[in-house]
């Protein structure tokens, strides 16, 4: 049997585009635009480049070192001058960049001028404090405007921002600012989740006990009366930019600048610090916002992601900002104060663009199609997934509650990555489950072990064969790490994921290579599984593990949450793997069901199947920095 990953799910529902989605897109053609970008992709990214303003041009689209990749050489660029400048020299200037709602339903709007104003202010007090280009600045920020501000203000001056996730612990920040020998931290009093007020400062002072190279600690202040601060140490974020000037110059830099570090969570061992830089990342998040959510002016686009993310890099801030776009962004949960709370957001906002996560889409389906229907949600226009594989019934489910006729960007990528790679446009016809194809100009395959392109509905690893420009540079301090996503198999960058390909080209991700069973001789994914377990009626979310077996090698343990409603009993346990033998057939079905609560997810809502194995086998479960409390 060997490597060979079984493909046992059968989807044949095809949803071609709407006369109206088709006739208002950038990429009318997709397979024509993909050829002509393969053929040539050095000249489709530099017309893509082209689009954005350098201060300097490049010499050399790519200089590729396998595995070691430069792009746009010799350029000179700023992030934050397309992000900013760029729009507040034109009628942009009064447009709305930012509207924010915080979880108490307060609302802060910026316009690009404002905006502009602010990260200036700020980056001009990050000067004062000493910062230089190079130097690193930890932003410990619960999901608040001034985030997005600190971000921008670093890039302006070519100080690296590491963004950490506000819900992780004392340790898990201390790991991550003293890997990144952090000069300044950027933080909040408090947070708030679910009605409850959340201590951020405390955590803080308990991390940076441990962090000898931070000199300085900045407080956004929420509540009143204000938290004690320790002068000179501590500095309160409105104090510290009260008398900056509102203007502060760009800085130019080399398309190779590092622009941030995002620490993602290993399997074993430290996080690793993925470092990507001003040039191709932002040629990356530029053209796949534009083109994968056909972006128009008039759009209010809303991500529900977190900045403390990859996906609240990428498509929160950098790529909607860099499109000139309106974005909305809201503290919270999607079920908090109720299960209404992102369609009355999307009603109220007229909202065209939304971009969630496959979890977030489960969740709501828990609560019935009553709360979408209460709200008007024609605004919708293009709809988004990102995280993991969206099983066929969550991917119907979105389509329906928002109209029927609404696109779903069903997108793959990773932290690693920057930016979507795989991924439908608004024109391609789209198959529930599955991502389509490669963006344009990324070549990507599903290969044995040894590299081998395998043959259609033959399960294998994710790879892409060519560099693309908003790939990660190195691993912080780390180079050999990065090198074992190009040398595990060769010629190619290997995601990690298992998948297989159609008889149309289109990719179908079955899980993580990590997490695939072997029962009997046949390794399975575990997303078709857990998809198949999803497709019962009483199922809202699922996850599935390999235990060791004596005779099959390994057999299938569940894990499910049942929809509101529903009870457990030995006839729903039994009718749930009648489903998945429909579904799939006898060697899927789970040999255990267990009915739970919740499930160990990260906090951007991947859920964490080696924590549900280590916990059942009673191992060690690795770095749980990550997870959800």
């Amino acid at each position: 049997m060997g490597d060979k990953i079984e493909t046992l799910l059968k989807e044949s529902r095809t949803y071609h585009p709407t006369a109206k989605t088709k006739a208002a897109a950038y990429i009318q053609d997709y397979e024509a635009e993909y050829k002509k970008s393969i053929a040539d992709p050095e000249g489709f990214w530099s017309g893509m480049a082209k689009q954005l303003e350098w201060f300097t041009p490049w010499h050399t689209v790519l200089e590729w070192n396998y595995p070691w990749a430069k792009w746009f050489v010799g350029a000179t660029c700023n992030i934050t001058y397309n992000c900013l400048d760029r729009h507040v020299r034109t009628w942009r200037k009064n447009k709305v960049a930012l509207i924010w709602v915080g979880e108490n339903d307060q609302e802060r709007v910026f316009t690009y001028g404002e905006l502009a104003r602010q990260v200036n202010r700020c980056a001009n007090a990050l000067k004062q404090l000493g910062l230089r280009k190079g130097d690193r600045v930890t932003i410990y920020l619960p999901k608040i405007p001034e985030q997005v501000v600190a971000m921008l203000a670093c890039a302006r001056i070519g100080v690296v921002h590491s963004v950490v996730y506000s819900g992780f612990s004392a340790p898990a920040l201390a790991s991550r600012v003293n890997d990144a020998e952090a000069r300044l931290v950027i933080t909040a009093d408090v947070g708030y989740d679910r009605g409850k007020t959340i201590p951020l400062k405390p955590v803080v002072d308990e991390a940076l006990s441990h962090c000898p190279s931070v000199e300085h600690v900045v407080v956004v202040r929420r509540q009143s009366p204000g938290w004690e601060l320790a002068a000179p140490k501590e500095i309160d974020w409105t104090d510290w930019l009260h008398s900056q000037p509102a203007a502060c110059e760009a800085e130019q830099l080399d398309a190779e600048t590092p622009l941030y570090i995002l620490y993602t969570s290993g399997t074993t061992g430290k996080p690793k610090g993925v470092v990507h830089v001003h040039g191709g990342y932002m040629v990356g998040t530029y053209a796949t916002t534009k083109y994968v959510f056909d972006l128009k002016d008039d759009d209010v686009y809303f991500c529900v992601a977190d900045p403390g993310w990859v996906t609240g890099h990428s498509y929160i801030v950098y790529g909607p900002l860099l499109n000139g776009a309106t974005i909305l962004t809201a503290e919270g949960k999607p079920d908090y104060p109720n299960p209404g709370r992102w369609w009355h957001l999307i009603e109220r906002y007229g909202v065209s663009i939304f971009y969630t996560t496959p979890t977030a889409i489960r969740l709501l389906m828990r609560y019935g199609e009553d709360w979408p229907k209460k709200f008007d949600l024609s605004t919708l226009r293009i709809l988004g997934s990102v995280g993991e594989p969206i099983n066929p019934e969550a991917w119907e489910w979105f389509h329906r509650v928002t109209g029927g006729d609404k696109p779903i960007m069903d997108t793959w990528w990773q932290t690693e990555t920057g930016a979507i790679l795989i991924t439908p446009l608004p024109t391609v016809p789209l198959k529930p489950g599955s991502a389509t194809r490669p963006f344009l100009g990324i070549e990507a395959d599903v290969v044995d072990r040894e590299g081998n392109s395998l043959p259609p509905n033959a399960g294998g690893f994710a790879v892409i064969k060519k560099p693309w420009p908003s790939m990660m540079r190195t691993i912080y301090k780390d180079p050999e790490r990065y090198k074992v996503y190009w040398n595990t198999i060769p010629n190619c960058y290997t995601a990690g994921d298992v998948c297989h390909k159609d008889a149309d080209g289109y990719m179908w991700f079955m899980g993580r290579a990590d997490d695939v069973i072997k029962v009997a001789g046949n390794r399975l994914g575990t997303a078709e599984v857990e998809s198949a377990l999803v497709s019962h009626p009483a199922v809202a979310e699922a996850a599935v593990i390999g235990k060791p077996h004596k005779t099959v090698g390994e057999s299938i343990k569940a894990f499910i949450i049942l929809k509101q409603g529903q009870t457990e009993s030995p006839e729903l346990i039994q009718s749930i793997k009648d489903q998945v033998k429909a579904e799939l057939g006898k060697i899927a079905v789970p040999s255990e069901i267990d009915i739970v609560p919740s499930l160990p997810k990260t906090r951007s809502g991947k859920i964490m199947r080696r924590v549900l194995k280590a916990k059942e086998l009673g191992q060690d479960p690795g770095d749980i920095s990550t997870i959800e409390e």
